[in-house]
C-alpha cells in the first residue's frame, strides 16, 4: 500500500481537483495515506496569486481527516516554493501552522519562474543549470523550515535546450546539497511528474538518487505532484521496486514533521 505525498487540489491555481475528489480516487487506489501540498509561491514576477488561504486550508483538512479517518489516513502538508529573499517568511508560515510536511522546492529564480522563458533567457544551458543549482545550494544551507526537498533537479522539466546536460556537469553541487540535506536530518523525494512530462528519466534521476544512498540518505518519500486524480499515484509500484532494488528499505511518511520508516 502506497503514500502519495505530493498532490495538489484547487487551492492550488493550477489544481484540476478539489480535496474530496482526490481522496475519493485515493480510497479507490487503495493508498494507505496522501498528503496535501498545495502550492505557495511568493514574490513572483507577473504573478500573485500562489498563494493559499491557509485558514480555509486547516478548516479543510480537519473536516475531511475526520470524515474519512476510518478508511484513508490524510496528513497537511504544503509546497513551499523557496528564494533566497524568502527564508524568513517561509520560516514564519512553518511555525505558524500545524504541518505535518513540508516540501522545500524551488520553482524560481530572483523572481523568475522556471515555468516561463524569461530565466533562460541569455543564457546557455550550462549556466542556466549551473545557476539553479547553486541557488538551491544556497537555500538549503539558509533555510531549515522543511522535510524534503521537491523535484531536485526540476530544472530539466522546463529548461528549452536541445537535449538535457548530464548530472555529471554539476555533480560537485549536487553533492553539496544532498550533504546538507543529510546533515540537517532532511530527505529528498522521488515525484513522478516524469512520466507526465515524458522525461527520460526519473526526478530526481536515478544518478542522484543513487549518490544521495551512496552517501547515507534514508529520508525519501514518493509523489506523484498530482494536479488531478487522473495522475494520482502514478507509476508507484515502478517506483517503489526501483527504491527496494537500489537498497532502500524504508518510504518515509510524516507526522507534526518528524519522519516515520515505513518498510517497503
Amino acid at each position: 500500500m502506497y503514500a502519495d505525498y505530493h498532490i495538489h487540489s484547487t487551492f492550488s491555481p493550477d489544481g484540476k481537483s478539489s480535496m474530496e475528489e482526490i481522496i475519493s480516487r485515493a480510497i479507490d487506489l487503495n493508498l494507505k495515506e496522501i498528503c496535501f501540498t498545495d502550492h505557495v509561491d511568493y514574490d513572483i514576477k507577473n504573478i500573485d496569486y500562489f498563494i493559499v488561504d491557509y485558514e480555509k486550508y486547516f478548516e479543510n483538512l480537519n473536516y475531511y481527516i475526520e470524515k474519512y479517518k476510518d478508511k484513508i489516513s490524510i496528513k497537511k502538508g504544503i509546497e513551499l516554493g523557496l528564494q533566497k529573499q524568502l527564508v524568513d517568511k517561509c520560516l514564519n508560515d512553518v511555525k505558524k501552522y500545524p504541518f505535518d510536511f513540508v516540501i522545500c522546492s524551488q520553482h524560481a529564480i530572483n523572481k523568475m519562474d522556471l515555468y516561463y522563458n524569461d530565466f533562460f533567457e541569455y543564457k546557455d544551458a550550462y549556466t542556466a543549470y549551473e545557476v539553479y543549482y547553486k541557488e538551491y545550494l544556497n537555500i538549503v544551507k539558509n533555510y531549515k523550515g522543511y522535510n524534503i526537498l521537491g523535484h531536485l533537479d526540476l530544472v530539466k522539466r522546463y529548461a528549452p535546450y536541445n537535449k538535457i546536460l548530464d548530472d555529471d556537469y554539476f555533480i560537485d553541487i549536487i553533492t553539496e546539497i544532498l550533504k546538507q540535506v543529510i546533515y540537517d536530518g532532511k530527505g529528498i523525494e522521488i515525484n513522478t511528474s516524469c512520466f507526465k512530462y515524458n522525461l527520460p528519466d526519473l526526478t530526481p534521476s536515478k544518478k542522484i538518487i543513487q549518490l544521495y544512498k551512496a552517501l547515507g540518505g534514508e529520508i525519501i518519500t514518493t509523489g506523484s505532484d498530482a494536479h488531478s486524480t487522473g495522475f494520482l499515484a502514478c507509476n508507484f509500484k515502478y517506483i517503489y521496486d526501483y527504491l527496494k532494488d537500489v537498497g532502500f528499505k524504508y518510504v518515509c511518511t510524516f507526522e507534526k514533521m518528524k519522519p516515520l520508516f515505513n518498510k517497503i
